[in-house]
Formats: C-alpha cells, sequence, structure tokens
C-alpha cells in the first residue's frame, strides 16, 4: 500500500490563515493520506469527493503520536466514516490528521479537500 502525498494551498482572509490540503487520487491501492501536522489550526472541515467504488469506504483519522490513529467525529459525536460524496466539520483538534480508505473495488478514486484555520 502506497501513502498519497499531500499538496498544501494558502489562502489569506483578512487576519486569518487558512490552508486548504488536499490528498488527490486516494484509491484501495494508494489508501492512506500522508499525515498533515498542524496542531495550531483548530477550525476544520474535510471535503471528499470522487467514485467511492463497491463497498469504498473513507475514514478521517488523527493522531497525537503519529503511529496510533482513531476515527475522528462530527459535531454530533459520529465517526467521520463515509460512503458518499460529503463536507462534514472536524471536531477533536489532534496533531496529526490523514484520510484512510478502506474496501472499495478496481473503480475507487477519491480526493479529499480538508480546509483549515487559524484566526491571529
Amino acid at each position: 500500500m502506497a501513502t498519497v502525498d499531500h499538496e498544501i494551498e494558502t489562502l489569506k482572509w483578512h487576519r486569518e490563515e487558512t490552508w486548504i490540503v488536499k490528498w488527490l487520487t486516494l484509491t484501495t491501492t494508494n489508501a492512506d493520506g500522508q499525515p498533515f501536522e498542524m496542531p495550531s489550526a483548530s477550525d476544520r472541515s474535510i471535503h471528499i469527493i470522487g467514485t467511492f467504488g463497491s463497498g469504498g469506504t473513507v475514514h478521517l483519522q488523527g493522531s497525537n503520536d503519529g503511529t496510533n490513529w482513531i476515527a475522528l467525529t462530527d459535531p454530533q459525536g459520529n465517526a467521520i466514516t463515509k460512503t458518499a460524496t460529503f463536507v462534514e466539520m472536524v471536531t477533536e483538534l489532534t496533531r496529526y490528521v490523514r484520510p484512510f480508505v478502506s474496501a472499495g473495488d478496481g473503480t475507487t478514486d477519491l480526493d479529499a479537500f480538508l480546509l483549515v484555520k487559524r484566526v491571529h
């Protein structure tokens, strides 16, 4: 299994610092995204688009040690584990964040966009 590197786009909006972290082409063979580290940005939302394929599921995971990963949750306390396109706010503030694809088939091809914001 290969790890998909992330790309970071920096945005400026008044006194806020905002970034979009992109993991492109997550598949069943490129299943995990390179961990993104920015614990000082507490506002986060995740947007997943693409083809999930048969049984394809994406999980948003967090870790404070970079080794042990847990499911992150939405504001209602539900694990961010989805089988269709979505946008969701992320509740927990962890040192590292990554998307992870499980199951799916040869057509699974997903892109993940994490918006992170830090206000000064």
